[in-house]
């Protein structure tokens, strides 16, 4: 775990967290820290596309970028099949690509629009039968 020097001692950096806990909604950046300067900016940042993904997909993306593109390369590092990473790259791509579903909305209409977004893909080809059955039981 990395460690940042902060009010006189290291402390220890914990990983991002993109969903809301509680509701699985939106989270907001409402405070940025410059350790070595001390500089402090404070005000209402999106996380953006990183929002998006779970932390165990960011880390995929990481090792996806750091492995440039090679989801062969991805899962020999990972020691998982190749159909293993490439399903969960086609979930990462799907989590990015799904249609935003205001923060008021409850697990319902959030789950509806997951749905619908894999049945989509499916009816468009991007993804297999096999691949739609699994994200729907998610």
């Amino acid at each position: 775990m990395r460690r940042i020097a902060r009010n006189g001692g290291e402390v220890p950096l914990n990983p991002l967290i993109t969903r809301d806990p509680v509701t699985g909604g939106e989270l907001i950046v409402t405070r940025l820290e410059a350790p070595l300067s001390g500089l402090v900016i404070e005000g209402a940042f999106s996380l953006g596309w990183v929002g998006r993904l779970t932390p165990e997909q960011l880390a995929f993306v990481g090792l996806l970028v750091r492995n440039r593109g090679n989801v062969q390369k991805v899962a020999a590092d990972q020691n998982i099949a190749y159909n293993t990473a490439r399903n969960r790259l086609d979930d990462i791509v799907a989590a990015l690509e799904a249609p935003d579903v205001p923060e008021e909305a409850g697990s319902a209409e959030r789950d509806h629009a997951r749905r619908t977004d894999v049945l989509s893909r499916l009816s468009k080809g991007e993804i297999a039968f096999d691949e739609a059955l699994r994200l729907l039981g998610q």
